[in-house]
């Protein structure tokens, strides 16, 4: 019966799509990175939408209760990631919602501090351990935040609307359908960003890509839980410590050695099956952890995830493939740079070729689908990294208008100079 389905069609008829808006830069995907490419076409000038297929903005940042940036130093006690990133932690700072190492704890392997990080779940890695400059936060405040920073910049927001194919003309994106309760348009641009994750857009775009299929994860949260210090201790690193309030914990569950089979992340059966299967095992593991560790005796169930944790599937092959071979090394086109949040001293030096294809003309990638290899992903994928190559993307977009060039042809200096003057970190 499945076999039979799969070969039948529909011919859709002809239509004309409404034009939603017409914008400089439009950017698809409001995670990390889409936030970041937005704020950053913004404040560059260019008139900017951003579509973002839930009703919040964060992605896996929020919505996936991985609620940790991992990390914004390279391991050694440097910080590598500034910028937006940097803006976000200094205004959840100034709200008192997050939990970090000062900065001469970084790189620090006192196991009194190791012990301490670790119980918020900002350690990672086999030992021997390091301070990492990592962060842990309120996933709501994180939404204020970032709100506040995407509108203050004009950012023209778009909520409930699902980027879902690029509409060519030639080697260019003329427009990017969208879906939404208000049925079938076009938003025009003269540059887009694909920060999707997924790669929706390059991919409609005949953009060449890998993939991969992984072991999903569902995130959540309990509270009530007596003396969470003690609980931690003796959970072998199961849950950690999280904000807001006392007696909560996150706990970052995984179906690896669990569920029967990886999933994609672009098969709609792969994630029915992937949601449904993972909220089981979660409220398995709560009633676990109420009859196996003390101090759950009477703790409850907060939240789950609403998105599965899955941090991998489409990676664009563009101008430059970054690979494993060229960590730690310079590069004269860096326009971000992440370390490995479970290898302290490995630094990818990103460079710009990363973020272009070589298919289309005006389009844009920003955070985890960006063009690395299998293992530079398991880097590239983290929040900081994502707000780190958003915001090169972002810079990109909005110089490529004002400069009325493709952004294959903009001149990496000056996007370099630019991006410094705005507070990234990029080592040059």
């Amino acid at each position: 019966m499945q076999s039979n389905l799969t070969q039948k069609h529909i011919t859709e008829p002809q239509r004309s799509l409404p034009i939603r808006a017409e914008c400089d830069v439009l950017v698809v995907g409001g995670g990390p990175a889409g936030i970041s490419a937005a704020i950053a076409a913004s404040r560059n000038g260019a008139e900017t939408v951003l579509v973002e297929r839930y009703g919040g903005l964060g992605g896996l940042a929020t919505g996936g209760l991985i609620i940790l940036l991992l990390s914004l130093d390279d391991g050694t006690g440097d910080q590598v990631i500034a910028g937006q990133c940097q803006e976000l932690v200094d205004r959840l700072d100034a709200r008192g919602s997050i939990v970090y190492p000062k900065q001469d704890e970084w790189g620090n392997q006192n196991a009194d501090l190791v012990a301490r990080y670790n119980q918020w779940g900002l350690i990672w890695g086999r030992n021997p351990s390091v301070v990492r400059y990592s962060v842990a936060y309120d996933p709501e405040e994180f939404r204020f935040v970032v709100n506040e920073m995407v509108l203050s910049a004009g950012v023209k927001l778009l909520f409930h609307a699902w980027g879902a194919r690029a509409i060519m003309d030639n080697d260019r994106i003329d427009a990017v359908a969208i879906e939404s309760k208000s049925g079938r348009e076009a938003i025009k641009a003269k540059i887009v960003i694909d920060a999707s994750g997924d790669g929706d857009i390059f991919v409609s775009a005949g953009v060449p890509f890998e993939s991969e299929k992984v072991h999903p994860w569902l995130w959540f949260r309990m509270a009530g839980v007596r003396d969470v210090d003690q609980a931690v201790a003796s959970g072998g690193n199961r849950f950690f410590k999280t904000l807001p309030g006392e007696g909560r914990i996150l706990a970052p569950w995984g179906s690896m050695g669990r569920i029967d089979r990886q999933i994609s992340a672009v098969d709609v059966e792969d994630l029915s099956y992937a949601e449904i299967e993972c909220r089981r095992m979660v409220m398995e593991e709560v009633e676990r952890l109420r009859s196996e560790i003390p101090g759950f005796e009477n703790a409850f169930l907060t939240d789950i995830a609403s998105q599965l944790g899955i941090t991998e599937s489409r990676r664009m092959i563009g101008a430059h493939q970054l690979s494993r071979e060229e960590a730690n090394t310079l590069n004269d086109h860096v326009v971000a740079r992440t370390g490995n949040w479970t290898k302290a001293g490995m630094l990818y030096n990103i460079p710009y070729g990363c973020l272009y294809p070589r298919e289309v003309s005006n389009l844009l990638v920003a955070g985890r689908c960006i063009s690395v290899d299998h293992r530079v992903h398991h880097s590239t994928k983290e929040i900081p990294a994502c707000f780190a190559t958003g915001e090169a993307a972002g810079t990109a977009a909005a110089l490529s208008v004002r400069l009325n060039t493709r952004p294959s042809a903009l001149d990496v200096g000056k996007l370099q100079d630019t991006l410094v003057h705005q507070g990234a970190s990029l080592g040059l």
